[in-house]
């Protein structure tokens, strides 16, 4: 039985989504797709997270949109006088297991009626939920791990980058009832260490 896609979601943006996407591509040896790029079209998250795996396996597919303007989604698209329609991201074609990276958060506007997360349900896709342990964090995670309940999305598993904080990570591991990986800080981030890393990480997804 082929798998569900993943998606890589986040609690805000500028989390760690891209490292999260990349380490889970190398691991699984995953193909990965970001269905909506918004801005850095010379170095898209694309670029980044093939830049940052090693495996010969992992298929890296185009974006359904790519915006020039670095705002959500929704007034990018507005913006270069574009309409994003969900009707036109269609999955790609393959065999193997797919990442999904998404832009942002669950509640990122795609256009006036969508949300990120009706991508999330249209897909019918597992849920990995990147988080990071700043003043606030717990009530963002659990709070994001509520909105996937509330729509009956599985949330597989939450990932923290950065720095550790045991404490905050206990709490929303119980509260959510989901199990928790840690992405460190990489003091040089390259596909060296990133594969050394990916390499001896255990990963399972309930899909």
């Amino acid at each position: 039985m082929k798998r569900k896609p993943i998606f890589i979601t986040g609690i805000g943006t500028g989390i760690g989504k891209t490292i999260a996407s990349a380490v889970l591509v190398e691991n699984l040896q995953a193909d990965y797709w970001k269905p909506v790029q918004s801005g850095d079209l010379d170095y898209t998250d694309t670029d980044k997270v093939k830049e940052l795996v090693s495996n010969t396996r992992s298929v890296f597919h185009p974006e359904a949109y790519r915006l020039t303007q670095p705002f959500s989604p929704h007034k990018s698209a507005e913006l270069d006088g574009v309409q994003i329609d969900l009707k036109k991201i269609i999955l790609p074609e393959t065999e193997n297991l797919l990442i999904i990276e998404g832009a942002g958060g669950l509640l990122v506007p795609l256009n006036d009626r969508d949300l990120m997360i009706d991508l999330i349900k249209k897909f019918d896709a597992e849920v990995v939920l990147v988080s990071q342990n700043y003043l606030g964090s717990i009530n963002h995670t659990l709070m994001s791990a509520e909105i996937l309940k509330s729509r009956n999305i599985n949330l597989s598993v939450i990932i923290f980058c950065g720095d550790e904080n045991a404490n905050s990570e206990k709490i929303i591991a119980k509260h959510s009832n989901t199990k928790i990986i840690r992405i460190p800080f990489f003091s040089e981030l390259n596909r060296k260490n990133l594969g050394e890393f990916a390499k001896n990480l255990f990963i399972s997804i309930n899909s």
